[in-house]
C-alpha cells in the first residue's frame, strides 16, 4: 500500500464528493493518509480531526500554518490547539503543517519565525514529529530547526522541491523528504536530481491534494488516489529500483515518522526471503563474523522496507517456502542481515536446490572470512553447490583500515584472508567483485587499485547509507 503523507482532504474541496474520494484513494492503493488540519484558519484543525476520528485509516495534524502567523495573539491560542490534540489522541500523528512561507508574506516573517519556534517547542512537549511547509525560505527555516533541536522529533519536509544539498542537510537532520506530484512536472529538473540521488530510505510521498496534481491529472483537482503517479515518477527515477521498491520503502518511512503502529506488524515480519528489483534476496542467518561500525542492525534492522531480524534460523523447508520459483529472479543472492558462509551448508543445500529448480545466476555476498571461520578453503564447496558469483567485502585498502571499520576479531589475519578469499575465487567462480562501503575515513580510491589492480578482480564501492541489497 501506499500513505499519503499529506492532504487537505478534510477541506472544503471535497465537501460533495469526500467519501467518494476516500474510496478511489482505496481502490487505488492507498492504505492511510494525513488530513492536514492547518492552513484554514488556526480554529479549523478541529475539522481535520474530527474526520480522522471517523475513519479508520485517515490521521490528522493539528498546527499553525505560517499564513495563519499572525492569529496567535496570546497564549490561548496553544491551550485550544492542545485541547484539539487531546481530542484526538492517537489520531493526531504530528504538529503541522508549520513553518515559514516568504513567498506571500500572508504573515510578517519575524511573526513567522517566532510561531514556528514556538510550535517547534509544542512537538516537543507532545513528542510528535511535525510537517514543515516551506517556500523561499529554506536557510532561515533550517536555522531554526537547529537551534530548536529538531532533529530529537524529526519529521517530513513537506513537499520538498529543494536542490540535493539540501536535501542531505534535512536528511542529516533527521528529516524525511516528502515528494509531491511536482516530481512528475518536466521543467522540475532540481528536484529530480535530487530524488534521483538521495537514499529512498528519506523519501515519503504525498498528494498535498486539492494542490498540485501530477501528470497526468495537472490541472484538475488532486487527490489522494493520485499518490500513485508520484510513487511512479519516483520509481523512473530510481530505476533499476521498481513501483513496488517505491511502494514498500516509503510505506516503511511513513510509519516510522509518524508513529503509524497499527501498519507496523505487517512491516516488521521477519523476511527469509525478499525481494528487490527481479533480485531475490536470502537472509538465512543474523550470525556474523564482524561488528561492523558502519552496520546498519546496530540501529535498524530493515533494508529497503523489510525487516530482516530473524527469531530463529529458518529450516530448508521454511526457506524453499519462501523462494517459490526461483526462476521467476534475475538472480538469487545470499546476503541478509548476517554472514551467509556461517551457515554454509545451508547456503550450499539451498543453492544447489535453487539451481535445480531454474535459478538463473546464484550470488553470495560475503565479508570474505568464510576460510578463516571454517578453517578450510570453502570456495571449491561454493563453485560445486552452483555459486555463480560472489561480492566480497574488502572494506579498506590496508590492514589497519579494515581493522578499525570492520572490528574484526581475527585481528591482523582478517585482511589477508579475505584477499586470499578473494584470489580464489577468482580462481573457481565465474563472476568475482570486491567493495568497500564508503564509510567515514574508508580511501575508495585506494581500495579500487588493491581491487582492480592487485587482486584483478571488479570493484565496488556501496553507498554508505544504502543498507543491504
Amino acid at each position: 500500500m501506499l500513505i499519503d503523507t499529506h492532504t487537505h482532504v478534510s477541506g472544503e474541496s471535497y465537501k460533495d464528493d469526500r467519501e467518494a474520494v476516500l474510496a478511489r484513494a482505496k481502490e487505488a492503493g492507498v492504505g492511510a493518509l494525513i488530513a492536514i488540519g492547518s492552513g484554514y484558519g488556526v480554529a479549523r484543525n478541529l475539522e481535520a480531526v474530527e474526520f480522522a476520528l471517523s475513519h479508520d485509516d485517515v490521521y490528522a495534524t493539528v498546527g499553525v500554518h505560517p499564513h495563519e502567523a499572525s492569529e496567535v495573539t496570546a497564549s490561548s491560542v496553544w491551550d485550544d490547539l492542545r485541547k484539539v490534540m487531546d481530542r484526538g489522541g492517537e489520531k493526531v500523528v504530528a504538529v503541522g503543517e508549520i513553518g515559514l512561507d516568504y513567498h506571500y508574506n500572508n504573515s510578517p516573517q519575524e511573526k513567522q519565525r517566532e510561531v514556528f519556534a514556538q510550535s517547534l517547542q509544542v512537538a516537543r512537549e507532545r513528542k510528535l514529529p511535525v510537517s514543515i511547509h516551506n517556500r523561499e525560505s529554506t536557510k532561515d527555516l533550517y536555522d531554526i530547526l537547529v537551534s530548536e533541536k529538531a532533529s530529537d522529533f524529526g519529521g517530513v519536509i513537506h513537499c520538498f522541491t529543494e536542490s540535493y544539498d539540501w536535501g542531505k542537510k534535512f536528511l542529516d537532520l533527521g528529516f524525511k523528504l516528502s515528494i509531491s506530484g511536482v516530481v512528475t512536472f518536466k521543467k522540475a529538473l532540481e528536484l529530480q536530481d535530487a530524488v534521483r540521488r538521495l537514499p529512498l530510505e528519506g523519501l515519503v510521498v504525498e498528494t498535498d491534494c486539492p494542490f498540485l496534481s501530477p501528470i497526468p491529472h495537472r490541472g484538475k483537482r488532486n487527490e489522494p488516489a493520485f499518490v500513485k503517479h508520484v510513487a511512479e515518477g519516483i520509481a523512473k527515477l530510481k530505476a533499476p529500483l521498481t513501483y513496488v521498491d517505491v511502494e514498500r520503502i516509503t510505506t516503511g518511512n511513513a510509519v516510522d515518522v509518524f508513529g503509524l503502529e497499527k501498519y507496523r506488524e505487517e512491516l516488521e515480519r521477519p523476511r527469509i526471503a525478499y525481494t528487490i528489483r527481479n533480485s531475490l534476496y536470502l537472509n538465512i542467518t543474523n550470525r556474523c563474523s564482524n561488528p561492523c561500525t558502519f552496520c546498519p542492525k546496530f540501529d535498524d534492522w530493515k533494508v529497503k522496507g523489510y525487516y530482516l531480524r530473524l527469531r530463529k534460523e529458518p529450516s530448508f523447508e521454511e526457506i524453499v517456502r519462501e523462494i517459490g520459483d526461483p526462476s521467476k529472479y534475475d538472480e538469487v543472492v545470499f546476503v541478509g542481515f548476517g554472514e551467509p558462509t556461517i551457515a554454509l551448508d545451508m547456503l550450499k543445500r539451498v543453492s544447489k536446490w535453487s539451481k535445480e529448480h531454474g535459478a538463473k545466476s546464484i550470488r553470495v555476498d560475503t565479508d570474505g572470512l568464510g576460510n578463516l571461520y571454517h578453517e578450510r578453503n570453502i570456495v571449491p564447496e561454493l563453485a560445486e553447490a552452483g555459486v555463480d558469483a560472489v561480492n566480497v567485502s574488502l572494506n579498506g585498502p590496508d590492514a589497519e583500515t579494515y581493522n578499525r571499520v570492520t572490528r574484526t576479531p581475527y585481528k591482523e589475519n582478517g585482511y589477508e584472508g579475505v584477499k586470499e578469499f578473494i584470489r580464489e575465487c577468482k580462481k573457481r567462480i565465474r563472476w568475482t567483485q570486491a567493495s568497500v562501503v564508503t564509510a567515514p575515513g574508508v580511501d575508495v580510491e585506494a581500495s579500487r587499485r588493491v581491487a582492480e589492480e592487485e587482486l584483478g578482480v571488479q570493484f565496488r564501492a556501496r553507498d554508505y547509507q544504502q543498507g543491504v541489497g
